[in-house]
């Protein structure tokens, strides 16, 4: 198995993965020609994607979806809540993901983890091969014992480092997106992404990817300082950009 970004921020998320002949590209925020675009610079195309898999509504997740899906025929797996978004009955092919069962498809098995978070019925996703499980956490104002159970044994983990607190208090947005933001249903400060990370089997952790930063409230610099109180190593660790996202990294 190994997995992509088309970019991770608030300007717009798109995560690919695929095991063999199943390609697998979860939330879509761009436009069809930008989504092509980033598409082919991991040598993919749309054509090549069995599945598009929606974590919520908001627009920096959902914006591309409707429109790719419609051009070029592609299935869409959300949950129910999530498919009641205007656009979403628009889908040619429209698949119902119950957040509280595994589904499959291809060859690739899929958790549904439900998060909190200020949309309609959100929730995040731990991919398996049979020997291998990524976990995608992004987009969740605080960790809840169900999702550390759920996050505990990955192969690699794509994980939310949203904000640093302080940075947040001191920046530019309005006192109510603040308390949005750094809340129990916002969006995971770098605080809480390591102590997630503090409670995890660290040491089957071969990719740990810093994502969702914020380009107002956070730094990579602050994310990392954040990572190295609680792992021993920084060799396992990326950042995800929102212009670039990262390349394909392979889960041995």
């Amino acid at each position: 198995m190994r997995f992509a970004s088309l970019g991770s921020g608030s300007r717009g998320n798109g995560t690919l993965l695929e095991n063999d002949d199943t390609c697998l590209l979860v939330d879509c925020g761009f436009t069809v020609k930008e989504t092509e675009r980033r598409l082919r610079r991991l040598g993919r195309a749309a054509d090549d994607l069995s599945a598009i898999l929606v974590t919520h509504e908001h627009s920096d997740h959902i914006k591309g979806v409707l429109p790719l899906a419609r051009k070029y025929g592609i299935p869409v797996y959300a949950s129910n809540g999530t498919a009641q978004y205007e656009t979403m009955a628009k889908l040619p092919a429209y698949r119902e993901v119950n957040t509280h069962a595994a589904f499959r498809v291809g060859n690739i098995d899929i958790t549904p983890v439900a998060v909190p978070h200020d949309a309609r019925e959100p929730c995040q996703y731990v991919f398996a091969d049979g020997k291998r499980r990524l976990g995608l956490l992004t987009d969740l104002g605080s960790i809840t014992p169900f999702v550390s159970e759920q996050y505990g044994r990955c192969d690699a983990l794509v994980l939310e480092f949203n904000h640093d607190a302080d940075m947040l208090a001191r920046g530019p947005y309005p006192p109510m997106l603040k308390n949005r933001v750094g809340g129990n249903w916002g969006h995971l400060s770098n605080e809480q992404a390591a102590a997630l990370l503090g409670c995890v089997e660290r040491e089957r952790l071969q990719h740990i990817v810093m994502a969702h930063i914020s380009e107002k409230n956070n730094t990579v610099a602050l994310a990392e300082a954040a990572l190295r109180q609680v792992v021993e190593s920084m060799d396992t660790a990326i950042s995800a950009d929102q212009e670039s996202g990262f390349d394909w990294l392979a889960i041995a």
